[in-house]
C-alpha cells in the first residue's frame, strides 16, 4: 500500500510541475476555493455530532455573528457547535466555523471565545488558505489529483481527526480538505491572525485584553504536554503575549468606540 501511495504523489508533483508550465494558468478565486469549501463544510456537519448545550450554542451564534459583522466581510456565514473533547476550532475560506466543546472549559468567558473566533476569522478574511488550495487545485488539475490519492483504500490520507470524518470526498473537495486540515498555517500568518483577531473581538464589543489572558490559560491547560492541534503550529504563549501586549492599545482604542461593549461577556459555564 505505501507503494501506491508513492505513485499517487509522484502523480501529484508531476501534475504540479505540468500545472505550473500551462500558459495563462492561475490561481482559483474565491468563488471556486468557496465552492469546495462548502462542500468540505457540509460533509463535516453531516457527520459531527452537533452540541445539545443550548447555553453554549447560544453563545457561539452571538459571538459568531457580532464577529462576522466586525470583519466586514460578505461570506456566507455559517457555524455549529461540534460535540467533542478536542481543544479546537477553525473558519473555512467563505466563512463556513465550527467550536469544539473541548475548548469551551478553557476559554472561560464569552471574551475570551471571541478572541478565538476573531483569530480563526482573519484566516479567512486575510486568504491565509488561498495559496495553499491553489496549490492543490490549479487549474482544476491537481483536486483530481490529490482526490484520487485522498480515497484511496476508502481512507482519506489525513492526520487530523476533522480531515479524517471526509473521507466520502472526491477530487478537488477531497484535496481542499487535506490541504485545510492537514497543512498548517504560517507562523506568520498566525501572528496576523492573532492581530486581526484581537482587532475583530474589539470591534465586536468584547476587551481586547482577554485575548492575552486566554493564551495564559491556554499555556496552563497544556500542562506541558505536546500542543492540542489547534495550538500546534501557534507561536510560542510568550512570544503571544507579548505581540498582543504591543498591539494591545490600538485595540483598545477600537474597543472605545465599539458601539455596543459586553466586557468579558458571559462565564461559560462547566457542562
Amino acid at each position: 500500500m505505501k507503494t501506491i501511495y508513492v505513485i499517487f504523489f509522484v502523480l501529484l508533483t508531476l501534475e504540479f510541475q505540468s500545472c505550473s508550465s500551462i500558459p495563462g494558468a492561475s490561481e482559483p478565486t474565491d468563488e471556486q476555493i468557496n465552492a469546495e469549501s462548502l462542500k468540505a463544510y457540509q460533509e463535516v456537519k453531516a457527520k459531527a455530532k452537533i452540541s445539545t448545550n443550548k447555553e453554549w450554542t447560544a453563545m457561539v451564534d452571538r459571538v459568531a455573528r457580532r464577529i462576522a459583522n466586525a470583519s466586514g466581510e460578505n461570506f456566507k456565514w455559517e457555524w455549529m457547535l461540534i460535540d467533542s473533547p478536542e481543544v479546537n476550532a477553525w473558519c473555512m475560506p467563505g466563512g463556513k466555523m465550527a467550536v469544539y466543546t473541548g475548548i469551551m472549559p478553557v476559554l472561560k468567558n464569552e471574551a475570551a471565545l471571541a478572541a478565538v473566533m476573531g483569530h480563526e476569522v482573519a484566516h479567512a478574511t486575510k486568504r491565509h488558505g488561498k495559496q495553499r488550495y491553489a496549490r492543490a487545485i490549479k487549474g482544476n488539475i491537481i483536486g483530481a489529483v490529490v482526490g484520487g490519492a485522498a480515497i484511496l483504500g476508502g481512507q482519506m490520507l489525513c492526520k487530523t481527526s476533522t480531515c479524517k470524518t471526509l473521507s466520502g470526498l472526491t477530487g478537488a473537495a477531497a484535496g481542499f480538505a487535506i490541504t485545510f486540515f492537514d497543512r498548517k498555517f504560517s507562523r506568520g500568518d498566525e501572528s496576523q491572525a492573532d492581530q486581526v483577531g484581537q482587532k475583530y473581538m474589539a470591534e465586536a464589543g468584547y476587551d481586547p485584553e482577554e485575548a492575552i489572558h486566554l493564551w495564559e490559560r491556554m499555556g496552563a491547560a497544556n500542562g506541558g504536554k505536546a500542543p492540542s492541534e489547534w495550538m500546534s503550529t501557534h507561536p510560542s504563549e510568550e512570544h503571544r503575549k507579548s505581540d498582543l501586549s504591543n498591539w494591545l492599545p490600538e485595540a483598545k482604542s477600537l474597543y472605545s468606540r465599539a458601539p455596543q461593549k459586553y466586557g468579558l461577556g458571559e462565564k461559560i459555564k462547566s457542562e
